[in-house]
């Protein structure tokens, strides 16, 4: 398991809500631990000012009722998009995207144990052809989730053929799910989006797609979602997967992304275990945010 922070929303909400009546600190350190946390000054801001006009609302002075408050304005906020994964075709078939190094084929392997330990036909595609150890990594997943998979042929292969090779045998096969993990990284940015375009083509010759889900590592927080602007720009993705959310830390970041990107949250990983991928739920979430 990953080292979880000593620090955590929840923990320093604590110490805010301790004492016995709100005053104009309890609103400084509110906003001190929510800009900490990673929601970003514009829906720190927000949240702050929201607060401010039910607390004069209800003329209330009790800090567990604007504890209270808080966590349900985040879980409001987080329930806005719909997280309920679109798996009802078949074969399903789901695109993996994000850049290299953001746990994208641990998280494939992952979520095809998730899917099977709910009695689902899982099938990998290994379309990241490039890097070769990805494929063998992809490899070690999918044997350990209970996954078959469809690897290149031969290395370089062309990772749309692999695309089609493995819809191909999930629809002769009746499999009920596909995966395909894509690369992460190319020569050119302009490169990597043509590749993803063509593999998307090239499936949706035979079946419709019906998730693209983009990787984003949790603790590298606002770095990490400009560094996937260009794959939420071009590869039509329909939903997040957060990976390393161990702790609150960064729990923000869980906020900051759904509002900014307008693509729900679908998926977090939580720890490193093959068991440590869930569904999302914006009430369950919340109530850990915030305590």
């Amino acid at each position: 398991m990953a080292e979880r922070t000593p620090w955590s929303l929840s923990g320093a909400l604590r110490g805010v809500f301790a004492k016995k009546t709100i005053d104009a600190d309890t609103w400084d350190d509110l906003e001190d631990s929510l800009i900490q946390a990673d929601f970003g000054p514009d829906i720190t801001d927000a949240i702050v000012a929201e607060l401010r006009a039910k607390v004069s609302r209800y003329n209330t002075t009790d800090p567990k009722d604007l504890h209270r408050m808080l966590r349900e304005g985040i879980e409001e906020r987080l329930a806005k998009l719909d997280p309920t994964l679109n798996l009802s075709a078949r074969p399903a078939v789901v695109l993996v995207v994000g850049v290299n190094g953001v746990g994208k084929t641990t998280t494939i392997g992952k979520f095809a144990k998730f899917l099977r330990v709910h009695d689902r036909s899982v099938l990998i595609g290994a379309a990241d052809t490039f890097r070769a150890a990805a494929v063998e990594q992809l490899a070690t997943w999918a044997e350990r989730a209970g996954a078959d998979i469809v690897k290149p042929q031969a290395q370089g292969q062309d990772p749309a053929s692999v695309a089609f090779q493995t819809v191909e045998r999930a629809v002769s096969t009746g499999t009920e799910i596909v995966i395909i993990d894509t690369a992460g990284r190319l020569q050119t940015k302009g490169g990597l989006m043509d590749e993803l375009t063509k593999i998307r083509r090239v499936i949706e010759k035979q079946t419709p797609i019906s998730e693209v889900l983009l990787v984003l590592d949790a603790t590298t927080g606002q770095n990490g979602l400009a560094q996937a602007e260009a794959f939420i720009e071009h590869a039509g993705v329909t939903g997040l997967v957060l990976t390393k959310l161990d702790g609150s830390a960064k729990g923000g970041f869980v906020l900051a992304v759904q509002e900014k990107t307008g693509i729900p949250i679908k998926l977090v990983g939580q720890g490193e275990g093959i068991n440590d991928l869930t569904g999302f739920t914006p009430h369950v979430f919340a109530q850990k945010l915030v305590g």
